[in-house]
């Protein structure tokens, strides 16, 4: 997981010097809103559908059942936000502070929350499954379901990112410890950050796993994995290797 650089301060910016764009210039009612948002940060249910408040101080910000489609909150302070039930359909709250803000139910449809930080966030009723969640901080603490958090540790271990990866599998297997596949793809990205004792454990724990569920596939790749981690092994004692 990214680790928050704490010299690193959020900028707080006052009406004047925060860059707005609008899908629409002409829409008064668009911007009286957004001008009460910042003034106030008070706007529960209100259009603020395209606008850009990159950075903006928005910390406690009432924005239930808001419209906040396609707008862009990169970089933002929502720290203790109400975002419960907004629109966030397409929006940028990439590396936004999300730090015990409240997005119960809010719809997140290819919403870009990476590197965001959620620590401490309510997050209820929510999939997560089309936003874009790489990187996001304090994710592993969402009661999402078992399948989701699989999904998540996959995405990251094609990636590279390893560790992040058994994070999300170990989430996976605590809420559901029969989860064959979890054990087996944290095998190997335990494998792929040199834990080789680790991996042989739950490739193990897999083959068990998918024995007892009479998966023959699943089985038979968990065993090839374990020959594989046999063979490297005694390769490396070699003399010459």
């Amino acid at each position: 997981m990214l680790v928050r650089n704490k010299s690193m301060k959020l900028i707080t910016l006052s009406i004047a010097t925060v860059f707005l764009t609008f899908p629409n210039a002409s829409n008064a009612e668009n911007l009286t809103q957004v001008n009460q948002l910042l003034s106030t940060k008070e706007c529960d249910g209100c259009d603020l559908s395209g606008t850009g408040l990159v950075m903006a101080n928005l910390a406690g910000a009432k924005l239930n059942g808001a419209n906040l489609s396609q707008a862009n909150l990169s970089q933002a302070n929502l720290k203790g936000a109400n975002l419960s039930n907004a629109d966030l359909t397409g929006t940028s709250l990439y590396g936004a502070n999300l730090t015990g803000a409240n997005l119960d139910g809010a719809k997140l449809e290819g919403t870009d929350l990476r590197t965001a930080y959620l620590n401490n966030a309510s997050l209820k009723d929510l999939n997560l499954d089309k936003a874009h969640i790489e990187g996001a901080n304090g994710i592993t603490s969402y009661s999402g379901t078992p399948e989701q958090f699989y999904r998540w540790g996959m995405s990251e271990a094609q990636k590279g990112h390893y560790q992040t990866a058994t994070e999300y599998h170990t989430r996976a297997i605590e809420l559901d410890p029969k989860l064959a596949p979890s054990y087996l793809t944290r095998g190997l990205a335990f494998y792929n950050l040199g834990r080789e004792k680790d991996a042989v454990r739950d490739a193990q724990a897999a083959a068990k796993l998918f024995q007892l569920q009479k998966n023959t596939a699943g089985y038979q790749t968990s065993q090839n994995f374990l020959k594989g981690v046999e063979l490297s092994h005694n390769r490396e004692k070699l003399p010459g290797t």
